[in-house]
């Protein structure tokens, strides 16, 4: 019986497989966390939004109440569980686009931060692309459901205990070939129970 590394590439959408993404996400930050403040993964840079949803997506929020640039990246970020919130150099433009359209207008605030207000226009707006707007609120709550599921932190400390216990077996001297290939045979028995919860 060979001891060596097993490939898991063929399992389904199980537990394995989604042990070997959290794995990924925790050595990247997270799923969402790309230089923009947009979704990274598999070494390439996704928006989650288009212009046009993000444009939809903060009228939305400035429509519940006016709100701040910040306000606005700290509101999203929430909606997605924390997964995901745009970076300034995107959030900022859209404000500014949106008082161009006449959709949104600069309120009096206390500080040099804007403070954005919706528009009749801007209402009537988002009443004409309600199912668009839906959609893009919608994949921000998917997101936290995800991310909840994904991002447990009893997972997250197992995960950290594994990696050092690890580290301590593997780098201590006397370390053999027979005690490399012990510990895969531990870990691929433990993917095993995994994927068959």
């Amino acid at each position: 019986m060979r001891h060596g590394h097993r490939d898991h590439r063929h399992s389904g959408d199980g537990c394995g497989r989604g042990i070997h993404r959290m794995m990924g996400m925790a050595r990247r930050g997270g799923p969402f966390d790309g230089p923009d403040g947009g979704p990274r993964g598999r070494g390439e840079r996704r928006r989650m939004f288009d212009g046009g949803e993000l444009r939809l997506v903060l009228l939305k929020l400035i429509g519940e109440q006016p709100r701040h640039g910040y306000d606005l990246i700290r509101e999203i970020e929430t909606l997605s569980g924390g997964a995901y919130a745009p970076s300034p150099g995107v959030v900022y433009p859209t404000m500014t686009l949106l008082l161009d359209m006449g959709l949104a207008e600069e309120q009096a605030s206390e500080g040099p931060r804007k403070l954005l207000a919706i528009t009749e226009a801007g209402q009537q707006h988002l009443a004409e692309r309600a199912d668009e707007v839906a959609i893009a609120i919608g994949r921000l709550t998917a997101l936290a459901k995800v991310s909840e599921r994904t991002d447990a932190a009893p997972v997250r400390r197992a995960m950290h205990n594994l990696k050092t216990a690890l580290h301590d077996c593997l780098s201590r001297e006397g370390a053999t070939r027979e005690t490399q290939l012990e510990v895969a045979r531990i870990l691929d028995e433990a993917v095993g129970k995994i994927e068959r919860l």
